[in-house]
């Protein structure tokens, strides 16, 4: 089996699992399971791992990155929804911010994944390159560290 074929049957898959247990699938599912990360590079991109553990510190730390810095607040939201809620969706060209509370983009995406498109900007979209130019990689997998706990936050809001 081709590595072409398996990334078509792989969001199949997840999906027919998601089906399976009674959640509902939208198109906005399926731009998510779709990576940005050039295909000839996923497989070894996917192996990467965060070096720095979740801890408070680093996480503060990603986050003070989030607001300031790296200024990933002005697209992702001050609760990383994507949008605030007076904001205009026409400001983005393509795609609109991804949304960082997904538990589905939460699971599918790996860290050496969101690294990759904070290295090379996220294709098909108006997300820049933004390591080395403005976040060096340490702060970039600290902003990642942020950026995860947002998902852990749905999740406990939705408890």
């Amino acid at each position: 089996m081709t590595k072409h074929v398996l990334y078509i049957l792989v969001p199949i898959i997840v999906l027919s699992f998601q089906w399976a247990n009674n959640s509902s699938v939208t198109a906005t599912d399926l731009q998510i399971l779709s990576s940005r990360v050039i295909s000839d590079q996923l497989v070894a991109t996917r192996k990467i791992t965060n070096p720095f553990p979740a801890s408070p510190e680093f996480i503060a730390k990603g986050k003070s990155l989030y607001f300031g810095k790296g200024f990933c607040v002005m697209c992702h939201g001050r609760d990383g929804r994507g949008l605030e809620p007076d904001q205009d969706p026409g400001f983005a060209n393509g795609m609109l911010p991804r949304d960082f509370t997904d538990q589905t983009w939460q699971r599918v995406r790996t860290d050496g994944e969101l690294l990759w498109i904070l290295e090379n900007g996220s294709p098909g979209t108006a997300m820049p390159q933004f390591v080395p130019r403005i976040l060096t990689e340490e702060e970039a997998w600290q902003v990642l560290l942020y950026v995860r706990s947002l998902g852990r936050t749905a999740v406990s809001n939705n408890h």
